[in-house]
């Protein structure tokens, strides 16, 4: 992830507070929404790094033929990061 979770939690805050004030939101448990925000940002900023943890586990098993056809890794790796992109309609 490109932020530390710590900085996520502090977007998710600031977030919260700037809709809250604008009389965007109104809420009772500002607690709660604001761990909620923080999940669904984490949720999403982790994307990237759950598809690449799929790619390097689907290049591992063609090691192999990768290696007998002279296939690069990265250009291996960008073409199924980009096929997994588009299967799980993700915005990189």
């Amino acid at each position: 992830m490109i932020f530390s979770k710590d900085y996520v939690t502090y977007l998710a805050k600031q977030t919260v507070q700037h809709l809250i004030d604008a009389k965007m939101l109104r809420t009772g448990k500002p607690g709660v929404l604001n761990e909620r925000v923080n999940q669904g940002l984490l949720d999403e900023l982790s994307l990237e790094d759950r598809i690449n943890d799929e790619v390097r586990v689907i290049l591992e098993t063609f090691q192999d033929d990768m290696r007998k056809t002279g296939a690069s890794y990265p250009e291996m790796f960008k073409k199924v990061k980009n096929e997994l992109v588009r299967k799980y309609k993700a915005v990189l």
